[in-house]
């Protein structure tokens, strides 16, 4: 991809206050005034974008996600730095912005795709394709202020991606309304992804992130913590949220050499020492399972110090890093309470492979409680790899086999 459609360089905003609006009013024309507070929202921003990459920006909140969108829209000014856009943006920032709630959504569309640079001849004809993708029915020509929060989001989604834009850019609206519109609304999306659109949005869905992106930059204090391919930047995101609820810092990341991300963080006050994945039958350690293969997965944890309690809880997922199923010792009630420095504790997870063909990791987590915010001992993302492969026996397709027999009766 050598077309740049985006490029942000050396990108801040700062927002001051003054005194007086007198001050303010010199400053505008360049004279040394001192303002009273001065806060930089971003700051030192670098990235460029090809056509057809999607890149998502995350970060807690506060970190500067919201702010570099608008600056790349137009609907700030950036105080330093440059931006240059190659092609037509379309963007959905705040919900509603743009929107006359006395306006029908009809009458909304005009005025919207007018200031997209449409013409009205132009409108009448993509406005059967906004009104069908809607779904809106009746509401379609009622005031806008009778709108669900979802249905706002329903015409400013169809607005936005009527005609396919060189960019794209979406802020967290998608995570308004139902999930049956969430799904459609990802499906255009990817459809305009494989035609060549640029898609940039901020959102607090990892799983998203993992399934649609290309690439991800971290923000913190509104600068750049972190830039690279999703499951590098998700899982140190993840682990970075773990440490600073625990006030310690201490994120390692490796990349393996069957392309598995391992990402390990805690205080290791409990620590992985063996995580074994095990045939039921004959105790040996397996990397290849197949369908239906009854396994044991064996973790020895070591005690570094007195703790509590201990919790071991699992997350198991496929290549894409989507999440395929997890659960930990606390919501099974196992939990292992007054352990000292010097234990050692074996959990031993017996289960069927109902998994379909593929590669999958298993991803442990050792903490006090259901969640690993209050106490991370150690979290170590992709621990251990295996791969699954199927036989004639089991044939099936799809991403899991069900121990399903079918009945026949012939009348």
């Amino acid at each position: 991809m050598s077309n740049i459609v985006l490029d942000v360089q050396n990108v801040g905003k700062s927002f001051v206050s003054y005194r007086s609006n007198l001050s303010r009013f010199l400053r505008w024309f360049g004279l040394p005034v001192r303002p009273v507070h001065e806060y930089w929202a971003v700051r030192d921003i670098s990235f460029t974008l090809h056509a057809g990459e999607a890149l998502a920006l995350i970060g807690q909140n506060g970190a500067g996600k919201s702010t570099l969108l608008k600056l790349i829209t137009g609907t700030l000014r950036n105080t330093v730095g440059n931006i240059a856009v190659n092609g037509r943006i379309s963007a959905i920032l705040e919900l509603g912005l743009g929107f006359n709630p006395e306006f029908t959504g009809r009458q909304n569309v005009y005025l919207s795709c007018g200031l997209l640079g449409l013409s009205n001849r132009q409108i009448d004809e993509i406005i059967p394709a906004i009104e069908d993708f809607s779904e809106l029915s009746e509401f379609f020509d009622q005031p806008l202020r009778v709108y669900s929060s979802g249905m706002q989001a329903r015409l400013a989604f169809s607005v936005a991606t009527a005609v396919r834009p060189d960019v794209l850019i979406v802020d967290e609206i998608l995570s308004v309304g139902d999930s049956y519109f969430q799904h459609k609304s990802f499906d255009k999306i990817r459809q305009f992804k494989q035609q060549g659109t640029t898609i940039l949005f901020v959102t607090h869905s990892m799983s998203d992130v993992r399934a649609l992106c290309d690439r991800v930059i971290l923000l913190d204090n509104g600068k750049v913590l972190k830039d690279g391919p999703p499951d590098e930047v998700v899982d140190y995101y993840n682990a970075l949220i773990a440490d600073k609820e625990n006030a310690k810092l201490s994120v390692q990341q490796r990349r393996q050499q069957d392309g598995w991300l391992l990402t390990r963080s805690g205080n290791f006050q409990a620590a992985l020492k063996s995580l074994i994945l095990m045939d039921e039958a004959t105790q040996e350690s397996v990397e290849t399972v197949r369908v239906g293969q009854r396994l044991v997965l064996k973790l020895t944890a070591v005690i570094n110090d007195n703790i509590p309690r201990l919790v071991l809880g699992y997350m198991l997922r496929d290549r894409t890093g989507h999440v395929v199923w997890g659960t930990n010792t606390w919501h099974t009630r196992q939990v292992v309470n007054n352990l000292k420095t010097g234990d050692e504790v074996e959990f031993f997870l017996r289960f069927t492979c109902t998994l379909g063909p593929g590669s999958y990791s298993f991803s442990p987590a050792l903490v006090s409680s259901d969640t690993h915010l209050e106490d991370n001992y150690e979290w170590v993302d992709n621990a251990l790899v295996f791969d699954v492969i199927n036989t004639d026996k089991n044939f099936f397709i799809g991403t899991s086999w069900l121990d399903a027999v079918f009945q026949i009766s012939r009348r």
